[in-house]
């Protein structure tokens, strides 16, 4: 099998060369564990350069495979990718790329993400970021959008030279910006079930007593797109908010990037709340959205997050 992969991967990158007219340097073959490492073997297609920053579209080559191996004609997966390519080409990526020197220009694009620290120690080591425990909160910035999908890069520090800023005022702005770009909500896991227009609940709004949930289940919290939104808890507010519906302190379980569990301090155990989460992760939560298998805790009076250890438990 791993002859006939190979020999896919060399015949379709050569297609690919004739099909976009290339130089045999802007489309190379990069296995999952090399830099950055990710879930699969990649074909990179690097269509253009400007300076520092460079355009480059990655492709899941396995995946093209698996479907050339369940009968999908070679020239219709080229068909395909090359249909994509263009469609990139019509989004606002290129124009966003040259205006990542203008601070002015893009500071509306930004955002935050959640990653995992020691998964993707190599790749942060110039990212733009706060650290947490074995969580990094990473500036990222919209670069435009694809057939519904957003695509987006790490902003590095080199990058950030030249607009002259706080880098911690800047971080700010981002945070806010992912509030307003996808605004936090509480999901009620039956109405999720039966309703799939559900869209959640605004306990953000402080005219309104929402009533949030004091016992063992939980909330889950994420934002109006349900995507990377774990990073709802960070967001300007909804910590305090939480606090002050509980009337105190709250655990924090990170069940993959996309979501998290918040739970009462005052009726919770964390030592069962990381059992949960353990299995959690290891049943459900998928290889590329996995962050942490540790609880976090929120204290009220200090308005600070904290890496939960067992031996806080006897303290509090």
């Amino acid at each position: 099998m791993q002859e006939g992969y190979e020999c896919f991967i060399e015949d379709f990158r050569q297609r690919l060369l004739e099909a976009t007219g290339f130089g045999a340097d802007r489309i190379y073959y990069k296995k999952k564990e090399e830099y950055p490492v990710t879930p699969g073997d990649r074909l990179f297609i690097k269509r253009r350069e400007a300076g520092e920053i460079a355009e480059i579209c990655a492709l899941y080559i396995s995946d093209l495979y698996e479907e050339y191996c369940q009968g999908a004609e070679i020239d219709e997966l080229l068909g395909d990718v090359m249909k994509r390519l263009e469609s990139f080409s019509r989004t606002d990526i290129a124009k966003n790329v040259k205006l990542l020197n203008d601070y002015e220009k893009i500071k509306k694009e930004l955002f935050i993400r959640l990653v995992n620290v020691q998964r993707n120690k190599s790749d942060l080591e110039d990212a733009v970021c706060r650290v947490l425990g074995d969580i990094a909160m990473v500036l990222y910035v919209k670069m435009g959008e694809m057939e519904h999908y957003m695509t987006s890069m790490k902003i590095k520090r080199h990058m950030i030279k030249h607009w002259n800023r706080d880098e911690d005022k800047i971080f700010e702005e981002a945070l806010l910006n992912t509030y307003l770009i996808s605004p936090p909500r509480i999901y009620c896991w039956e109405k999720m079930i039966f309703d799939p227009r559900y869209d959640g609940e605004n306990f953000m709004n402080i005219l309104a007593d929402y009533p949030i949930r004091k016992d063992a289940i939980g909330n889950c919290l994420s934002t109006v797109k349900r995507t990377n939104g774990a990073v709802a808890v960070f967001l300007p507010g909804v910590a305090e908010r939480l606090a002050n519906l509980f009337q105190g302190n709250f655990y924090v379980v990170f069940t993959s990037i996309h979501e998290v569990m918040i739970h009462n301090a005052a009726t919770a155990d964390p030592e069962d709340l990381r059992r949960v989460l353990e299995d959690t992760v290891r049943d459900t939560t998928p290889e590329e959205d996995f962050l942490t298998l540790n609880i976090y805790f929120y204290d009220r009076d200090t308005g600070l997050f904290s890496l939960y250890q067992a031996q806080e438990a006897e303290e509090r």
